[in-house]
């Protein structure tokens, strides 16, 4: 018999970040790595991915991370991991591991152990054993995960759905989840994000309709606005160029590398020949693909439509396609976008809601449910609303409630003997932000204080002082960005000058000058005045010098 820790790092009560730990008899296996796309609140910030200290303090348990497909949400945070924590395994699919590969490379992480996954083949860790087991997503080559143990078998479904006309690398093995279920489930981990979505997800994750449409309907030049990783939605795009005598170009080396190398892999099947270099954008019926970066969302539409773009300028014969669906938290800068589009005068297509990515909509959980027969309930990957419909579909199942765990990120569940125990143990969870190549550092204050730079603009105070004089040298200068127009108020930027000059002399004493004084007076005292007159609360920063 043995004692089991089930909890996650991240991807509870949010959408991405996914990061689930399973702990037994002292090994640790990791599900998923991912990050989490920043949204437009969080200023300047690239993304999000867990706190993995507790990963750090524990890295001799650590038996592998296991990635069950290629996207961000599930992999992206590997290259800020494995920086840190080199020696750790990574377990993942062909595909995954290409792109993955590309992601470290891009990171400057060489020597990373790198593990190629299988379908339905036993990976064997010391004493433990984990068999993946392909399920149908939007990307070729996605896992379920089986962790066996003493005490029953562990599941984490990652994302899937059920669709039986998604053969080859995107089919699921109907009959191995059946037989896994035969064999006793302690505990299944099952994603949540479209728990609210009655019935299936298919035939609703199929797009091929508006894209056929779109391309017949439209002579110019369509642009079609895709996430880089939709393999599957690629493909459907493929082949309904393949239909028509058009030409491609592919827009970003990235995107055209996951292309190019699904292409030659034979995950996608397109002729090359057909994919032109950019010198041909401007071609009459050229189609455009282009994508979202993970950390800057529509970057690529948003470069084109400032006019910074040295290739592509839209105008009113082209058409723009978002042949993925929006995510939450970039509503705003999506909106943006779309009304920029409309300005130039270019048709805009947006994916209509009936349309839904490769996730377990109710009827798709029920059935895993169903081929699990699981004694524990774990809903995981979503919000908590996500979280709370995926429990109330497993109660009508007739799983007990005392069996379900709607558990938050760092709320550890804990197993001994088969059997649940109440600890009440918390392990330490929050987020990481990245801004560029910085981590760690950009907390609630930095967010503040770009927050305030972005609403009321920023004062810079500049003042010199003679050492030996003890006099101010020339008047004190007053600089303003983003706060008002100075030629426009003059007469507020003088008597701010007057202000400064005031303090500075109330503050001169015969043998000292307290500066810290200084700049703390002229902060209340111009901070007042600036609030009076306009209210608005600018930064306001002070440099006194002695010369």
């Amino acid at each position: 018999m043995s004692k089991i820790k089930i909890f996650a790092l991240g991807g509870q009560n949010e959408i991405g970040k996914n990061m689930y730990v399973v702990e037994v008899d002292e090994k640790i296996f990791i599900f998923e790595a991912g990050l989490k796309y920043a949204d437009d609140k969080l200023l300047g910030v690239d993304y999000i991915i867990p706190n993995f200290d507790y990963l750090k303090a524990n890295k001799k348990k650590i038996q592998g991370i296991f990635i069950t497909h290629g996207h961000d949400e599930q992999m992206g945070a590997l290259a800020d991991i494995l920086t840190e924590l080199p020696k750790v395994k990574v377990y993942a699919g062909k595909f995954a591991l290409e792109i993955i590969k590309q992601e470290l490379e891009e990171s400057g992480i060489k020597n990373a152990k790198l593990i190629e996954v299988k379908a339905h083949k036993k990976i064997t860790i010391g004493d433990r054993t984990i068999f993946p087991i392909q399920v149908s997503h939007s990307i070729p080559d996605s896992f379920l995960y089986i962790l066996n143990t003493e005490d029953g078998i562990i599941v984490f479904s990652g994302n899937y759905l059920f669709d039986p006309s998604m053969t080859g690398h995107y089919s699921t093995d109907v009959g191995k989840l059946a037989y896994v279920g035969k064999m006793g489930v302690l505990c299944l981990l099952n994603e949540s994000l479209y728990a609210d979505k009655q019935g299936f997800t298919s035939p609703n994750n199929h797009a091929s309709s508006v894209i056929r449409n779109t391309i017949e309907d439209n002579e110019g030049r369509i642009f079609f606005n895709i996430f880089s990783t939709q393999i599957y939605r690629l493909q459907e795009l493929f082949d309904e160029i393949s239909r028509t005598n058009r030409d491609v170009v592919i827009m970003g080396k990235s995107l055209e590398n996951i292309i190019l190398k699904g292409i030659d892999l034979e995950y996608i099947k397109f002729d090359k020949e057909r994919i032109k270099p950019i010198s041909h954008v401007n071609d009459e019926g050229i189609i455009v693909i282009i994508s979202n970066e993970r950390e800057k969302p529509y970057s690529s539409l948003k470069r084109i439509l400032r006019n910074s773009d040295k290739f592509v300028t839209l105008n009113e014969s082209d058409t723009v396609v978002m042949l993925s669906p929006l995510y939450e938290g970039t509503e705003i800068t999506a909106t943006k976008v779309f009304n920029k589009i409309a300005k130039v005068g270019s048709k805009l297509v947006i994916l209509p809601k009936k349309y839904l990515s490769a996730h377990a909509s109710s009827e798709d959980i029920m059935m895993m449910i169903n081929l699990m027969q699981p004694k524990y309930y774990f809903p995981v990957m979503g919000e908590y609303r996500h979280q709370v419909e995926n429990a109330m579909i497993a109660k009508k199942l007739n799983i007990d409630e005392d069996h379900i765990l709607l558990n938050l990120n760092g709320e550890v569940a804990t197993f001994v003997d088969g059997e649940l125990v109440d600890n009440d143990e918390k392990v330490k969870v929050e987020d990481i932000l990245i801004d560029g190549k910085t981590s760690g550092d950009i907390g609630d204050l930095v967010l503040k204080d770009r927050e305030l730079l972005s609403d009321s603009g920023i004062v810079i105070v500049n003042a010199n002082v003679d050492k030996e004089k003890r006099t101010i040298i020339n008047k004190p200068t007053i600089l303003s960005k983003g706060f008002i127009y100075v030629k426009d108020n003059i007469d507020v930027i003088k008597e701010a000058e007057n202000i400064v000059n005031d303090v500075i002399i109330e503050n001169v004493k015969e043998n000292y000058i307290d500066y810290n004084k200084i700049k703390l007076d002229i902060r209340d005292r111009l901070g007042k005045y600036f609030y009076k007159e306009t209210e608005c609360n600018p930064m306001i920063i002070v440099v006194v010098q002695e010369v």
